[in-house]
């Protein structure tokens, strides 16, 4: 499963996708990001504001964040 998530994500590198990061609780924060690079267990990706921040691909398995391309 998540090199089928990897390799979803490797179509998109560079490209801007909305992820969505549930925090539990009813409290869901969204982003607007720029996939940057693919590594063995996390990616990276850039917001608007150069801030860079990085998921799991297990994050993305697990419905913590929701990424829509």
């Amino acid at each position: 499963m998540i090199d089928e998530i990897k390799k979803e994500l490797t179509n998109y590198i560079g490209e801007e996708v909305v992820i969505k990061h549930n925090l539990g609780r009813n409290k869901c924060e969204e982003y607007l990001v720029t996939i940057k690079e693919l590594y063995d267990f996390v990616f990276l990706v850039e917001l608007d504001s150069n801030e860079k921040k990085s998921f799991s691909y297990s994050d993305v398995l697990t419905k913590v964040i929701r990424i829509d391309f």
